[in-house]
């Protein structure tokens, strides 16, 4: 196959399916359009209804790479927009993915990670996922990291919520709660705000809940930021824009404490992530919310 022919995948022409995309690991476009047709199944429950900032790198990871998060003149149909009023009352049309054919379509503009808001466009103001990403300094390692999401864990369930680990393919990892849509915006950020500012107050040799790069020197910074209208978080399997495209792939508590990097699984390895049991099929029974009790139990 030349680098210029086309190829369809889910009704979308893929153009130049030999493109580099991560030049390094020899991976293409079409590489990378297989990716996200493979695990579409359990990526698009994560996706859709669902506003998304894209991380475009149309040369590949070595090239320039910026983030798009409204719709502009010549993106396909396959993309969807929705207009929503931002916080400064202005309007504008925001991107949302309902399906394959949004995904690879996508990765035809040159797409590699999908991030994904915390509400569903149903219910844009009362969120259903609350996420502490937990973003190490330099010089600690993937053990530090994964102690943490146990402790963020414990605290968690002790204050009524139970939680999920995703490795992020970067450094850090993301503890996620999914939620019953029920708690608006601001009482959410308070909540992750305080839960935040506990465990520092805690541990202050181990965490800190402020984003100062020189406050972070061998800590971890939990970061709530991500919980506010308008923040985005990685999605599930979504590609990363690093060095041999590692995935942001779901795991187990249980399968946790075997695994050695925040970036441990990539693009080939999601075959057989995928034959296996979904880790986060548990998540689908819980009934819960962030409720007044745990506001107050976080506040002062």
């Amino acid at each position: 196959m030349s680098k210029d022919e086309h190829i369809e995948i889910a009704g979308i022409a893929l153009s130049s399916p030999q493109k580099p995309m991560f030049a390094e690991a020899g991976l293409t476009k079409l590489d990378v359009a297989r990716h996200f047709q493979r695990v579409s199944d359990r990526m698009l429950p994560f996706v859709k209804k669902r506003l998304i900032s894209l991380l475009r790198c149309p040369d590949g990871v070595e090239g320039q790479c910026f983030f798009q998060r409204h719709g502009a003149k010549g993106f396909p149909g396959a993309i969807k927009r929705m207009e929503i009023e931002e916080k400064d009352g202005g309007r504008e049309d925001y991107l949302h993915i309902e399906d394959l054919a949004g995904l690879i379509a996508a990765v035809q503009m040159g797409s590699l990670e999908f991030h994904i808001w915390g509400s569903r466009i149903d219910k844009l103001e009362k969120p259903d996922r609350l996420v502490f990403d937990l973003d190490p300094d330099e010089e600690l390692d993937f053990a530090d990291v994964r102690a943490a999401a146990f402790d963020v864990r414990d605290r968690l369930e002790a204050a009524g919520l139970k939680s999920l680990p995703l490795l992020t393919g970067g450094k850090g990892m993301h503890v996620v709660v999914t939620m019953e849509a029920r708690t608006e915006w601001p009482a959410v950020k308070t909540f992750a705000k305080g839960f935040a500012d506990a465990l520092a107050k805690a541990e202050p040799k181990r965490f800190v809940a402020e984003a100062s790069k020189a406050k972070r020197t061998g800590r971890i910074f939990i970061d709530w930021l991500r919980n506010e209208r308008s923040a985005t978080a990685i999605a599930p399997y979504s590609i990363r824009a690093r060095a041999g495209g590692p995935v942001a792939t779901p795991v187990s508590w249980e399968e946790l404490p075997q695994i050695e990097a925040a970036n441990a699984f990539h693009m080939e390895d999601m075959e057989q992530r995928l034959a296996a049991r979904d880790p986060w099929i548990e998540a689908g029974r819980w009934r819960q919310s962030v409720r007044p009790n745990m506001l107050s139990a976080v506040s002062g």
